[in-house]
């Protein structure tokens, strides 16, 4: 199943098209009214697509607030007003202006009304893809509405045909050629960037055996400290609620600090497991997003957006990085706000199953934290995340190496050991920590491949060893 497009995407794609085709018609006055009523016209029509298979969702929302065009209104539409929209759309009509177009086609000679019908059908498919999902009832309504729009110029004499929509090529099908139905997921999904859920620790992990995660990361001895600790505090209290004896407030929301690279998302995932192990979670999965997963640019509907990425964070952990991004003092005026505080209320809300991180650069986080009183007052324990220092940048690079099944020639783990502590010793504020050692690892083994394809048989030896040719550009 593809992940739909953000509401952002969506409006530059839609704003892109009907930009462009306004620009094609000749005649000036047929050009003031397609771009005073095509807005409204698509967006009654993406109301009786998203009739065909009901269940409306905050994404539905910010979908229909993406249908406009430069310099026309935005539209705020709210959930409910587009729930009652959706119930009583009236049935497909072919637009007062489409009519004109194809009045100009005949005296003109041009198949500008049949244009337009194509440039209609893929706006429909693009707006039947706010789930996921291009049903079959939705291409068949979106089959239908394109009849109609080309019985009109067919009746006219208007040039030019179209080739009918085939509902097969666009209807969402899982790998085995089945249907998609609405609501049904895919057998494999892929989910959002801007809210991913990182698959839960398996429920067959104990707590020692999640210690043992942790303790097997690299580097981060003062964050496994801190770790180990908070988990004791938690048991403690445990047994001491047990016990029947007083336990004092204690918010597990936490503050990462550091650069990246430097593991903030392993441990939080590591987190999420371990309170659940201890029974402070249900589930223990991690979500992860950040201000484009939980911000909308349309007014209204960032609450919405929130709200649902931390309906998918219940039980677990939500992980917010760059979290600062959120707040934006330049704007007064800039939706990030409203996310916070949305945030803030589900936090109070969901004391006993809902689990916050937030994390990014540490100056910026500090700025963040004590922009608003409500998170000073929830976000009170702080972990620093320490950048890896060149040992640690090679052992991360040579378990690259052994999980992937390479192995360095001594040339070149000599010189690479060189090259990770210069990184270290000269890092700025570019400096990516595990993420620069991937990008090493990464281009390493595509040499090695281009190096490789030359040769008439490589041995097995051949195609394990990552050699200083191959890291050359890396280690000069």
């Amino acid at each position: 199943m593809k992940h739909p497009l953000t509401a952002e995407a969506v409006h530059e794609q839609y704003d892109e098209a009907m930009t462009t085709f306004r620009k094609c018609l000749l005649s000036a006055v047929l050009r003031v009214d397609f771009g005073r009523e095509a807005d409204e016209f698509m967006r009654n029509s993406a109301v009786g697509l998203w009739q065909q298979d009901k269940g409306l969702t905050p994404a539905h929302v910010e979908y229909y607030n993406a249908i406009y065009t430069t310099g026309c209104p935005v539209p705020s539409i709210l959930y409910w007003e587009l729930c009652t929209q959706v119930n009583d759309y009236p049935g497909f009509q072919p637009p007062a202006f489409f009519q004109k177009m194809i009045q100009s086609d005949v005296e003109r000679g041009e198949s500008t009304s049949r244009r337009f019908s194509d440039d209609f059908v893929l706006m429909m498919l693009l707006f039947a893809s706010v789930d996921g999902v291009v049903s079959e009832k939705e291409a068949g309504f979106i089959n239908s509405c394109a009849d109609i729009l080309n019985d009109c110029c067919d009746q006219a004499g208007v040039s030019g045909s179209m080739k009918p929509l085939d509902i097969d090529e666009f209807v969402t099908r899982h790998s085995d050629g089945s249907v998609v139905e609405t609501g049904q997921e895919d057998p494999a999904p892929s989910l959002s960037a801007e809210a991913e859920e990182i698959d839960p620790p398996e429920q067959t992990e104990t707590l020692e055996e999640l210690l043992e995660d942790l303790d097997s990361l690299c580097g981060l001895e003062k964050v496994k400290a801190d770790v180990k600790s908070l988990i004791n505090l938690v048991k403690v209290r445990n047994m001491r609620s047990e016990a029947e004896l007083p336990v004092p407030e204690l918010s597990l929301h936490l503050v990462f600090l550091g650069n990246p690279g430097t593991g903030k998302t392993t441990v939080a995932r590591l987190l999420a497991g371990l309170y659940r192990a201890i029974g402070v979670l249900s589930k223990g999965q991690l979500v992860e997003t950040d201000r484009s997963g939980l911000v909308a640019g349309f007014v209204g509907q960032t609450a919405l957006k929130t709200s649902e990425v931390i309906q998918q964070a219940m039980g677990g952990v939500l992980f917010i990085d760059e979290a600062y991004s959120l707040i934006n003092n330049d704007s007064p005026n800039d939706f990030g706000q409203e996310a916070i505080e949305t945030l803030l209320k589900a936090m109070e809300d969901n004391r006993g199953d809902l689990v916050v991180i937030v994390a990014g650069y540490t100056d910026l986080m500090e700025r963040f934290i004590h922009a608003n009183p409500g998170l000073e007052s929830r976000f009170n324990k702080y972990f620093y995340f320490e950048d890896y220092n060149g040992t640690e940048l090679m052992e991360i690079f040579c378990s690259m190496c052994d999980k992937n099944g390479y192995v360095l020639d001594p040339e070149a783990r000599d010189v690479m050991a060189e090259q990770f502590q210069e990184m270290y010793d000269n890092r700025d504020e570019n400096f990516g920590n595990a993420r620069d050692v991937r990008n090493i690892f990464e281009r390493g083994v595509t040499r090695q491949a281009d190096r490789l394809a030359a040769m008439d048989a490589p041995s097995r030896e051949d195609l394990m060893t990552l050699t200083l040719a191959d890291l050359k550009d890396d280690s000069e």
